[in-house]
């Protein structure tokens, strides 16, 4: 399965390093939302997009680049990090798939270092994570994902 995971990851980078270990597992590409380029989707099987939750969701940039960017109708997944909780997780970029008729796989979510606002004043939240635990999980919610749209192409 082709994919592209389409992201956003500051700070400590705990997204990028759950996209790793995910892209260890097949043809993934990892595409930066930050970086100014002209995007092509539509010659992937499916698009992930992935984040740290910021303030309970996800950063707007990755809402814009999906609002942009994704092709009507094509299977997208959701991926993100947080210190404490999800949050609305990936709500905004589901509503965005949703009014492209896009169906959602499913997502994944696993605790990220998180140093924002209060938590800076002790250390941070979620110290170590995510940890080996964390990216295999990933890796297996990655698996999981080519399983079932491999079954559904042979359907």
């Amino acid at each position: 399965m082709k994919t592209a995971i389409c992201y956003y990851s500051r700070h400590h980078g705990n997204t990028r390093k759950v996209l790793e270990a995910m892209a260890s597992e097949g043809e993934v590409d990892l595409i930066d939302v930050t970086t100014r380029q002209a995007v092509r989707l539509d010659g992937y099987d499916c698009v992930g997009f992935a984040c740290g939750i910021y303030g309970f969701s996800f950063h707007p940039a990755v809402e814009a680049f999906a609002r942009q960017y994704l092709p009507a109708a094509k299977p997208v997944f959701f991926v993100y990090t947080y210190g404490v909780a999800k949050g609305a997780g990936a709500k905004d970029v589901a509503a965005v798939a949703a009014e492209k008729g896009c169906p959602v796989l499913g997502e994944f979510g696993c605790k990220g270092y998180d140093t924002f606002g209060p938590f800076r004043l002790v250390g941070g939240i979620a110290k170590g994570h995510p940890d080996e635990r964390d990216l295999a999980d990933a890796r297996r919610f990655y698996r999981a994902l080519c399983q079932m749209w491999e079954r559904g192409r042979q359907a």
